[in-house]
């Protein structure tokens, strides 16, 4: 399994990144996580359009999905016809939610593009088996395991403190995990995690190695780096655009 890290700025495009979009790989096989604002035109360093085989949305909210109707645009009117429809997991109103986004008058005006599938009963997307779980966020999200050859990825997606993002977590090799609090402010419950509760999820859960990401742009990803650290005695990394890390036992 090999992640790759294309835009990893939290709830907006920074001037170093694009908002949340990560490729994972495994046997030629690509599945990207997340399409959020800008994040289309850097996932083009790394493949061709036509090369993604799955999409998987852990929730609607603009920096994690927007950039689907770019990639409608590029199908549609570009050099980029895949072969039959695109598998895109998301949560239940994907379709209509982004059919919506676009402009359409038809809710599942996208459908010719895309596969819409239900990612909270999906058990598998191509080599991976795959468990997505509803975490604390104001809208339907989800923290999604995926597990090949013994080797596990857990992307948290947006969520406060919550029992299934702790369970998700337990064990894995890699956990990607948002940090978008800083500690010590009246952060709002339910939404978002700091450096501090990043850390004692990891170290909790027994996690091998932490990666840090959606760290907003006016906030220091180091500072969210330092608060994990804290409390974590794992290895600590920042998700940054164009990095990888490659999981194997």
């Amino acid at each position: 399994m090999k992640l790759t890290v294309v835009g990893s700025s939290g709830s907006i495009p920074g001037p170093e990144s694009a908002a949340s979009c990560y490729l994972l790989e495994h046997d030629d096989y690509r599945v990207v996580i997340d399409l959020g604002h800008g994040s289309l035109g850097a996932l083009q360093r790394h493949l061709e359009l036509t090369d993604i085989d799955a999409i998987v949305l852990g929730h609607l909210h603009a920096d994690h999905c927007i950039d689907l109707t770019a990639l409608y645009v590029a199908h549609r009117y570009g050099p980029y016809a895949f072969q039959g429809r695109l598998p895109v997991y998301g949560p239940s109103d994907a379709a209509e939610r982004l059919a919506s986004a676009y402009g359409m008058r038809t809710p599942r005006g996208m459908e010719a593009s895309f596969d819409f599938r239900d990612l909270s009963v999906a058990a598998t997307v191509g080599p991976f088996r795959v468990r997505a779980e509803r975490v604390a966020h104001p809208i339907e999200a989800y923290g999604i395991r995926f597990e090949v050859d013994g080797t596990a990825l857990v992307y948290s997606g947006d969520t406060g403190p919550c029992r299934a993002i702790d369970e998700l977590a337990r064990g894995t090799d890699v956990l990607l995990c948002e940090a978008s609090f800083v500690d010590g402010d009246d952060n709002p419950p339910d939404l978002h995690l700091t450096g501090r509760q990043a850390g004692e999820l990891a170290r909790d859960a027994g996690v091998g190695r932490l990666v840090i990401t959606h760290v907003p742009p006016w906030h220091d990803p180091d500072v969210a780096r330092a608060e994990a650290e804290s409390v974590f005695d794992g290895r600590v990394d920042l998700a940054t655009p164009g990095s990888t890390f490659d999981l194997a036992r």
